[in-house]
């Protein structure tokens, strides 16, 4: 009967059977009718779909739901531009401003150059194909009618040739397709291709029975040659480009296209496409320009589109596994496909050495047959490997990219105050909602369950946000746990299942109800493992905690590390830091601890189930343990430990990275501002006269819910009602604390609306809005906060905040803002680079560069907060002049707030007088004059005015350069944030790619040098720790082995007779199976850092086993044997502990000291320092550096040298059985060694290229975080998020292709092993007879561990590199230039010192650098005590630089200064700066209490703290506490009480 083909193999081949009914005939018509379904499939829903693009136009610019790119896909520019200029992505539906969502936008980014890139010989290989096929054709007709297939071939003949034809049929559609591109069908070719390799598949097997048994002359030669066209038709479809295309390549900003489009099938499971890089990798030092750039659907703006696309309605980690499913099966269908592959090799070697006992039982051709297939089964499993492994990563670059975006669009949505701080994961919020059995209860109980109690509120509200720390972790940490946990997906839910299935039903064959003990072993063992999951999931939740908790303190501090200097806060901030980071160890620890545990589970389950396993199979059912059936046992269990590592370890990660998507998650729950909804477009306003104020307006800070709790403590501003009058200028004034800011901000849309309204053009993207004609003016905002914000670039870039650049204009706004002199005075000039914070530059320039900004804007209404009080009454007087009243400003509303009423009110058109939160005056200047609310304070500002107003013409005499400055006036300004000194006239020689390089992030070049590993080792500990490790890691590898030779003495106690063969029909015989080959090594080991392979039981060649005599089971003491096997894994077990402890240890202390060492050294070192370092570039070393250094570096080393040492051992044990292997060894060792070192040079680079890319985004998250308001008011979102999504690329790039040479490597390490595995049988075969099976079966096991250690200590050594870049960062902190000492015990001063106040500067000279020129020169004055002393000077002088050289953050050149007769350049810092008090030009605020930022370490006591209070005014004298104040707004002002 058709298809009962019983059996299917017959000695050395399949038979006649199976082959006619399953190779011709069954299998290849069942290919061709899956694949005429599911082409008639898609054709049936191309035609449906184009029959609805009429009525149901799908998503602009043609692409698919993938962002799959096409040659053939008409508008693929408008893809690319898309891709690129993404606007700004929100998630519509859920309550956002849909304005802001997936809007197309104009890029300032350059042009990309598209090319399309067609296949060479693409027609020629078509029609070679149709040639080919129609030779199968001809072949089948001709045995058809020669009836070459017997007399039961002619069904085969036919089902083939009709195969054959249906291929025919397509490959014809190809070729008259072929120059059509409009009508081209890339899918056509892959089943083309896909039937070919079914075909060959099938084809080969035949063609081998033909061969070796030959029916007739004819058939052999008709299968000869249809064997020879497949073979044919498979290299033209693998060697040819995937789908035979063409492909747009998009060439961006010089960047080389990614070669993975155009690579061949063949080039694409090899990864041979990556040689180029690799190449090039291993000659020169890889630089970024030299990174190719990313396929259109990686790159993050395609992602994120696709992604919002997808209407989430689950939490997030369900949303990311529902988007990637599709990634996902693809990835679970190749770890299936590997995992089926890893038992192969014990199988067929097995065969291989029944052949060697007994070579006439086995024909020679299936010896070598299964020799043949040792090698393809290698290569298969390589194939499927790398194809998961490298499906894994692309999608971790994806859900990276997702992650980072998300959680930059939601930080510009982000509320720009709360009332309080939230922590993500936070036990208390888990425990809010019940368990399900407590749901199950309550729903149980029915009447509870209609009246349920009502949540306990939360605690601060609605409102309360995470901190700035929390949000740089998620970005830093979080979103790389979550992205990494993807690669090595499929070892949970594919590989690991089916190992442990196949591994089961293995172990019983061989084991028959024995094996059953051992299952239910590791059945009992399961709840072992989720109790250990669950508990990494709540210590992983803990360390992140405490994670952000230091990363939030650390930001802090390093953000005000010149306050902290300036009071010698260092030590003591320092102690708060690592109080935070001690908490963080702590969890650490105990997370190590329970790995520690675990591993040693892990370890020592399959010695629990061996010894189950062997018990009951000899003491209860009193079989022997003859050596075929515990080798072949013991191989089992081996490979049996592979998913039981995989499954432990990866829960333990997908606990951790389900703790960071829940953290993510949680994040983008918070609540946003309500900045959209408040500035909505009244319809009732008109384009000629928009309306700018409030109507019947109550706001305050933080959310409603908070506003609801405690109305009396929040600011508020109560039932305002204000007009501004468009086109002219509105003054809002009125005392400290009074309400001023909080009235811009409520315009602006930044505080939470309990009633009335808010009217202010600017609720949509400046991208949005046309320019008047007339004006060249638009309907929107610019802003300029109190405290001038501004990014990391140069001063041109920040004035015209991505406008064009106009230079009439701008050379107009230089001059109207009084910059032309510091323009000068500046190495760079306009190309100065400044900082986040604009810490190059003064107080005062760095608010006339913000004022610049708004003035050179196309916005026409301007919201100036106090621009003024930062500069001097002359510039003040000019700035107001030329700017607020200049030509600049024709046509434009301008809101001012200001103190300055005396010069601005005179030309005011509106002006609002602020008191506690109201409103108390508002109209006309004379009006508001007239009700006397001004007082005293307005008349009393009068003299200063007429003051400035006789400077004027001095200072504007000097802005156009026309008046001689004396020597100071040609000085660098400094101040206390740290100047850039500069000379006269800039330098026109000054390029700007200095100005560029000047905070571009250094990466080192070359190998990883000896003095970061030593650093590392030595951190750890002293030389008894590395003995201790040494140590337990030789014992570790001795239990391991004693326990493999103790279960070789047990099996040889039986002497058994010659086994009978078995069935001729079992190719497999399981009763008859030799030691298998070592478990084959995985991911596992480099995660989990326990590569713990056990060793083959076969240590030396025994005794033929076919000549031995019979021994009786009850003549074996089997309670000896099991006791002391027990006695051996308990003592393994202890050792394995032992050493998991010992080197954990070692980690923590390392992480310890070196976060110490390098918090010490960054905040000992110098002011310049800091002026020349971003905040990004050194949160990035705090945050992911350290996090890798305590949470990756030891691990894998850890990995590491245990592969090192099982190493040494299998050579020891190799070199003492075959001598000759050694031979073989040194040839693949060196074949390991070029192979190694090409890959290690290109992905060192990689690495380190992937971890300065990583600076950027930091300093990016930073910027927004403190420049959010500003960033709103311009409407400039959209470009602030492409900004982010381009650094995301930039990042992902190095990324990528890193993992792309990862592949690389392991690729070609598993085929050069399954070569060994081939040459070391085929030499067996070839030795038949001169080598007995026990010495055969110990070759063929040992050459194959041998080259999966070495595989594993290449990969692990250049993983330990890449993570050693981690420290090799931190040490390039550890040695930057430090302050002088703190305390010199010599030269302290007096106890009582400064006691009187006098201050002498005698003959003082300073520079900022050696290669500057003086900030100050031969400076001599003297203050005598108790004098009050003002230090004058028009900007750049050198006023700030002169307060600087007192607290010596600057250090004499020559000269001194002395106070109260102490040279304070010979005392310590601490000495000096604890004993001298500044009030710094910027204000700085600690995130806390008024209190904490008064007296930060509890010093003062209450009355001392509102006595200071009172002295400033904060608090009246009868004030007992503290009035309610304004948060603290990022990038605004702290406005006072």
């Amino acid at each position: 009967m058709f298809g009962l083909c019983t059996p299917v193999w017959r000695v050395d081949d399949f038979t006649h059977c199976f082959q006619r009914d399953f190779l011709q005939i069954l299998l290849p018509l069942l290919a061709c009718a899956l694949s005429f379904v599911i082409l008639s499939v898609q054709t049936a829903r191309r035609v449906l779909r184009a029959s609805q693009t009429v009525d149901h136009p799908g998503l602009p610019n043609g692409h698919g739901p993938r962002g799959a790119v096409d040659a053939s896909t008409p508008s693929y520019e408008t893809l690319v531009d898309d891709n690129e200029q993404q606007a700004f992505l929100d998630d519509e539906g859920e309550g956002h401003e849909p304005d802001l969502s997936l809007q197309r936008t104009k890029s300032n980014t350059n042009e990309s150059v598209l090319e399309v890139d067609r296949p060479r010989g693409k027609l020629t290989s078509i029609v070679l194909e149709e040639l080919a096929v129609l030779g199968e054709v001809a072949i089948h007709i001709t045995a058809l009618v020669t009836n070459a297939g017997g007399p039961n071939g002619t069904v085969a003949i036919v089902a083939g040739l009709v195969s054959w034809i249906y291929v025919l049929a397509l490959t014809s559609m190809r070729l008259l397709l072929a120059g059509a591109s409009q009508h081209s069908f890339p899918a056509v070719w892959y089943h083309t291709a896909l039937l070919y390799a079914f075909q060959w598949l099938c084809t080969t097997l035949i063609f081998r029975s033909t061969i070796i048994h030959p029916r007739s002359l004819l058939a052999q030669i008709l299968t000869i040659t249809e064997f020879a066209l497949v073979t044919l038709l498979c290299t033209i479809a693998v060697t040819t480009r995937k789908g035979n295309k063409a492909v747009v390549l998009e060439i961006e900003d010089g960047l080389q296209p990614s070669r993975e489009p155009l690579a061949s099938v063949f080039s694409l499971a090899t990864f041979s496409w990556v040689d180029a890089i690799v190449w090039q990798g291993y000659q020169r030092p890889f630089e970024l320009a030299d990174v190719w750039n990313l396929a259109p659907k990686d790159k993050a703006a395609a992602i994120l589109r696709d992604f919002r696309q997808v209407r989430r309605t689950s939490g997030l980690a369900w949303h990311f596994l529902k988007y990637f499913r599709r990634d996902f099966l693809i990835q679970a269908g190749w770890a299936a496909f590997s995992g089926v592959l890893t038992f192969v090799p014990t199988l067929l070697l097995k065969a291989i050495l029944e052949y060697v006992e007994d070579p006439d039982r086995i024909p020679a051709n299936a010896a070598w047959f299964y020799v043949i297939l040792l090698f393809f089964t290698g290569a298969a499993q390589a194939l499927a490997d790398g194809q998961a492994l490298w499906t894994g990563r692309r999608i971790s670059l994806r859900l990276r990219a997702l992650t980072l975006g998300e959680i930059y669009a939601k930080t510009l949505r982000r509320k720009a105050a709360a009332a309080s701080d939230t922590v993500l994961g936070d036990k208390a919020k888990r425990e809010a909602r019940p368990s399900l059995l407590k749901r199950l209860r309550t729903f149980a109980k029915g009447k509870q369950a209609q009246n349920p109690q009502p949540p306990p509120k939360k605690e601060g509200g609605s409102d309360a946000q995470v901190n700035v720390g929390t949000i740089i972790n998620l970005m830093a940490v979080d979103s790389f746990k979550v992205g990494e946990v993807t690669a090595y997906l499929h070892f949970l839910w594919s590989s690991t299942p089916v190992q442990f299935v196949l591994a089961i039903y293995l172990l019983y064959r061989i084991l028959g109800y024995s094996s059953i003990a051992g299952i239910g072993i590791m059945v009992l063992l399961l709840p072992v493992n989720i109790v250990i999951s669950k508990q990494f999931s709540n210590i992983q939740a803990k360390t992140m905690k405490a994670t952000d908790a230091r990363i939030h303190t650390t930001n802090e501090v390093l953000q005000n590390i010149r306050i902290i200097k300036y009071f010698a806060w260092e030590e003591r901030f320092g102690q708060i830091v690592n109080e935070k980071r001690s908490e963080e160890l702590r969890h650490l620890r105990n997370r190590y601890i329970l790995w520690a545990v675990a591993s040693t589970i892990w370890y020592g389950v399959p010695l629990v189930i061996t010894f189950m396993s062997f018990f009951v199979y000899t003491v209860v059912e009193k079989k022997r343990l003859i050596p075929s059936v515990a080798f072949t046992a013991l191989s089992l269990f081996s490979l049996l430990r592979i998913p039981l590592d995989q499954l432990a370890d990866m829960l333990a990660h997908v606990q951790e990275a389900k703790v960071s998507v829940d953290r993510v998650d949680e994040f983008l729950k918070e609540e946003e501002t309500e900045k959209y909804q408040q500035l909505r477009p009244n319809p009732d306003d008109s384009d000629e006269d928009p309306s700018i104020g409030l109507s019947d307006a109550t706001l305050t800070w933080g959310g409603r819910d908070q506003a609801l709790v405690d109305a009396s403590a929040a600011f508020r501003l109560i039932d305002v009602n204000v007009v501004f009058q468009v086109g002219e200028l509105n003054l809002i004034i009125g005392p400290t604390g009074s309400g001023k800011t909080s009235l811009l901000m409520a315009l602006l849309g930044e505080m939470t609306l309990l009633d009335g309204a808010v009217h202010l053009p600017g609720g949509c993207s400046r991208e949005d809005l046309r320019p008047d004609p007339e004006t060249g003016l638009t309907e929107s905002v610019a802003y300029c906060a109190q405290q001038a914000w501004l990014v990391n670039d140069t001063i041109k870039q920040n004035i015209l905040f991505a406008e064009s650049l106009d230079p009439k204009r701008y050379r107009d706004v230089i001059k109207a803002c009084a910059l032309e002199r510091d323009l000068e005075i500046l190495d760079a000039g306009d190309q100065t680079l400044v900082g986040e914070k604009g810490i190059s530059l003064s107080g005062g320039q760095k608010q006339r560069i913000s004022l610049a900004r708004a003035l050179y804007s196309n916005a026409r209404h301007l919201l100036l907060d106090d621009c003024l009080s930062a500069v001097d009454s002359h510039t003040a007087k000019w700035i107001f002049d030329h700017s607020i009243m200049g030509p600049l400003m024709y046509g434009r509303t301008c809101i001012l707030v200001t103190h300055n009423t005396a010069l601005c009110l005179p030309h005011a058109t509106h002006v609002v007088v602020m008191d506690n939160g109201k409103i108390s005056s508002q109209g006309s200047p004379d009006r508001v004059i007239a009700t006397g609310l001004l007082g005293d304070e307005f008349h009393q500002s009068r003299p200063g005015s007429s003051s400035g107003s006789r400077t004027t013409s001095r200072v504007q005499s000097t802005l156009n350069g026309n008046a001689t400055d004396t020597d100071d006036s040609a000085e660098a300004n400094g101040d206390t944030d740290g100047d850039s000194p500069a000379k006269i006239g800039g330098k026109d020689g000054v390029e700007d790619a200095m100005a560029a390089n000047a905070r571009t992030e250094e990466k080192a070049i070359g190998g990883v040098k000896w003095n970061i590993i030593w650093l590392y080792l030595t951190t750890m500990g002293p030389w008894y720790f590395w003995v201790a490790a040494t140590a337990t890691f030789v014992a570790q590898q001795l239990g391991s082995v004693a326990t493999n030779v103790w279960i070789r003495e047990w099996a040889n106690a039986y002497h058994t007779e010659r086994v009978q063969p078995a069935a001729l029909s079992d190719p497999f015989p399981l009763h008859r199976s030799s030691q298998g080959p070592v478990s084959v090594l995985t991911a596992s080991c480099f995660r989990s850092g326990s590569c713990a392979w056990s060793l083959p039981s076969s240590l030396f060649p025994h005794s033929d086993r076919t000549l031995v005599s019979l021994t009786g089971a009850s003549e074996v003491d089997v309670s000896h044997y099991l006791a002391v096997y027990a006695l051996i894994g308990v003592v393994y077990l202890l050792i394995s502990l032992l050493r998991e402890a010992i080197s954990f240890g070692g980690s923590l202390n390392a992480s310890w000291k070196i976060h110490k060492w390098l918090l010490e050294s960054v905040t000992r070192a110098k002011f310049s320092f800091f002026d020349s370092t971003p905040l990004g570039q050194l949160m990035n070393r705090f945050s992911k550096d350290i996090e890798a250094i305590d949470q990756e570096v030891a691990p894998v080393a850890l990995g590491m040298v245990h592969c090192s040492f099982t190493i040494v051992t299998v050579i020891i044990l190799i070199s003492v059985i075959t001598p000759s292997f050694l031979i073989a060894a040194f040839f693949i060792s060196a074949m390991y060694f070029f192979i190694g070192k090409f890959y290690i040079r290109s992905s060192r680079d990689l690495k380190r290229l992937e971890s300065v890319q990583r600076s950027p985004l930091y300093q990016q998250f930073g910027e927004t975080l403190s420049g959010i308001t500003t960033i709103r008011a311009y409407g400039d979102e959209r470009r602030f998020v492409r900004d982010n999504l381009a650094r995301i690329n930039t990042q992902a790039r190095p990324f990528i292709y890193m993992w792309a040479t990862n592949r690389w490597l392991a690729f070609r390490v598993d085929i050069v092993g399954a070569l060994v595995a081939f040459f070391a049988g085929a030499f067996v075969i070839s030795s038949v007879g001169r080598i007995d099976a026990g010495a055969a079966g110990l070759s063929l096991t040992y050459a194959v561990t041998f080259t999966e250690n070495v595989l594993w200590l290449v990969r692990l050594y250049a993983i330990n590199e890449q993570n050693m870049n981690s420290v090799e960062r931190v040490k390039e902190y550890l040695d930057v230039q430090q302050e002088a000492k703190a305390i010199v015990p010599e030269r302290r001063p007096p106890g009582n010192w400064p006691s009187k106040g006098a201050v002498e500067f005698s003959k003082y000279t300073t520079r900022y650098r050696s290669d500057l020129e003086p900030v100050l020169r031969n400076i001599s004055f003297r203050i005598r005590p108790l004098e009050k002393v003002g230090i004058v000077g028009r900007t750049g002088a050198g006023k700030s630089s002169l307060a600087l050289a007192l607290f010596r953050g600057l250090e004499a050149e020559h000269g001194k200064i002395v106070i109260d007769e102490v040279d304070v350049g010979l005392i310590g810092l601490q000495d000096l700066r604890e004993n001298v008090t500044i009030v710094p030009q910027d204000p700085t605020l600690f995130s806390g209490t008024i209190r904490s930022n008064l007296d930060p370490f509890g010093i003062f006591t209450d009355e001392e703290i509102f006595t200071s209070l009172r002295r400033v005014h904060l608090i009246d004298s009868t004030t007992s506490t503290p009035a309610p104040s304004t948060p603290n707004l990022p990038g605004t002002p702290e406005p006072e009480p």
